[in-house]
């Protein structure tokens, strides 16, 4: 038998000494996530149900819940949560495509990064209302100025993430592709795309969870659906239950979205071997 052989065979024994050692916990299910907002909620509700908290601009969640409800069986909720997620799904859609294009460009090439970079860190640290007026003028009030929007809020994460996996790639495992004599084309997807693909599902999380604050100013912008909506319409005509509603309902959809986002990149992580997936 050879050292690899006795490697391998020692690494596959301690890999199951280690599976029998580790024991299965209740903790272990993904349902345990929900406990903490639960237990939240009620003890926001026993707090407005004693007086000592006003309910007055602080609904129970019993009365949240009713509003949402009620926005179901009217048919609202379809209609607002629908327009909200078509806005972002493209917005998102055009935002990481850019931010991957150049990021992955200004990583790979020192001459683009000189040249683009600096302008692009500087247009990063343009707040996001700062563009609500010129996308206004540019493309009136309507769908085309509100994904404009988003697609800026996803681009400068997604760009900054990408950006920084390819230049922290390590040069060592180029090297030893180069001395593979691995052409261009193999060497992006042999070596850099597995070193960088963990970071780049962070940079769309990062990307996807702006998109959805961004959404929220995008609907301020003469919308007449959508959850930004129904914020300014609750603010205005005084409903603190209808706030918070679409509150809730926009946590709801964002973590459904990013639940998704991770679901449809497992397949590609599999390969690793890190610290998370073995607590």
């Amino acid at each position: 038998m050879s050292l690899v052989d006795i490697a391998l065979s020692w690494q596959k024994t301690e890999a199951a000494r280690e599976t029998r050692r580790r024991r299965v916990s209740p903790f272990d299910h993904p349902i345990v996530g929900i406990v903490f907002p639960l237990a939240l909620f009620a003890a926001w509700e026993i707090l407005v149900r004693a007086g000592i908290v006003g309910g007055r601009l602080m609904p129970p969640p019993s009365k949240i819940l009713s509003t949402v409800y009620a926005l179901a069986a009217s048919g609202d909720l379809t209609t607002h949560v629908g327009a909200t997620l078509r806005r972002v799904t493209i917005g998102f859609a055009f935002g990481s495509l850019a931010g991957t294009a150049l990021g992955a460009l200004t990583g790979y090439s020192k001459l683009l990064a000189r040249l683009l970079d600096p302008t692009l860190q500087a247009l990063r640290a343009i707040p996001s209302i700062a563009w609500v007026p010129l996308f206004i003028l540019w493309f009136g009030i309507f769908e085309a100025s509100k994904v404009a929007l988003i697609a800026v809020g996803v681009f400068f994460p997604v760009y900054l993430g990408v950006y920084g996996a390819v230049t922290g790639v390590d040069r060592r495992i180029v090297e030893v592709g180069r001395v593979f004599r691995l052409s261009g084309f193999e060497l992006i997807r042999l070596i850099l795309l597995p070193a960088v693909l963990p970071d780049f599902i962070l940079a769309l999380r990062a990307g996807l969870g702006l998109g959805w604050m961004f959404v929220v100013a995008a609907e301020f912008m003469g919308a007449s659906e959508g959850l930004g909506y129904l914020l300014v319409d609750g603010q205005q005509l005084g409903k603190p239950d209808q706030i918070l509603a679409a509150i809730l309902i926009f946590a709801v959809v964002g973590k459904a979205t990013d639940s998704l986002l991770l679901i449809a990149s497992a397949p590609f992580l599999r390969w690793r071997d890190s610290h998370a997936s073995r607590i």
